[in-house]
């Protein structure tokens, strides 16, 4: 499979792959790729309908150049990477920052997502953020609100009185919640709606099939985030106790030796 960066006739080849209407992974079979590749190129480069292989080529040129102006020299380049391939580190930034945008997050919002849960503390401020991202504080802001309301990020308050932005274990639960949550109005609307177009009638009865599932749906992904936490909060809780059973057996021991 071959390896770097894709070429301007890959990149032909995508263009016309999704003029053609081909899937992801159609294409990337094609170009001997992996499906990320692709669909992290094409996410980042108009998507598909507003690709252009011609465009994309001299935005990546562009973006690899930016890159170079602002990487870090000497030890602090090196401290940096904290011993990992800092470009492996950056692509996957890009990669999962591309899954999310395919999931419907917006692009700013999905790269802010990103580099909070990539970076080691999970927690950033501002201004370490404008400089990551290389984009305007205010691009951070609208980002920042967005994540709020979807319960993606907290905020918190450090030593410093700096406002810093938090991804924790316990955010995608939080939001899987605010999910859930948001569905209830549309559930409370679609029954109303059935009360004011008449049970007997299609329509009527259309809108009680999505109240029902969604109602499902939601009292499901409630019931899974509630214990998918509870698994893997006593999962690390077990772990703290094996490891204190451990050393309370070392010292009993002792204890009884003496």
């Amino acid at each position: 499979m071959p390896g770097g960066r894709l070429t301007q006739p890959e990149r032909q080849q995508i263009a016309l792959g999704l003029a053609d209407g081909l899937a992801y992974a159609e294409i990337a079979r094609r170009l001997d790729r992996p499906t990320s590749t692709v669909t992290r190129e094409v996410m980042r480069n108009g998507g598909p309908t507003g690709y252009r292989a011609d465009l994309a080529h001299r935005a990546t040129e562009r973006r690899a150049q930016r890159r170079r102006q602002s990487a870090p020299r000497g030890p602090a380049a090196a401290a940096a990477a904290n011993g990992r391939d800092t470009e492996a580190v950056r692509e996957f930034e890009e990669t999962f920052a591309t899954v999310m945008m395919a999931s419907g997050m917006p692009k700013m919002m999905a790269r802010v997502m990103a580099c909070l849960t990539l970076s080691d503390s999970g927690s950033l401020t501002a201004s370490d953020l404008v400089q990551r991202l290389q984009v305007s504080p205010a691009s951070v802001s609208k980002a920042i609100t967005y994540l709020e309301g979807q319960a993606f990020v907290r905020r918190e308050r450090d030593d410093r009185r700096r406002e810093r932005y938090v991804v924790d274990d316990d955010i995608w639960y939080q939001s899987m919640l605010a999910s859930a949550r948001a569905l209830t109005q549309v559930i409370e609307t679609a029954r109303q709606g059935v009360g004011v177009l008449g049970h007997e009638s299609p329509a009527g009865a259309r809108l009680e099939n999505i109240a029902r599932f969604l109602d499902f749906v939601s009292e499901s992904t409630i019931r899974a985030a509630e214990q998918a936490r509870e698994v893997l909060h006593s999962k690390k809780g077990s772990g703290r106790t094996e490891g204190d059973k451990a050393a309370g057996g070392q010292d009993g021991d002792g204890d009884t030796g003496a």
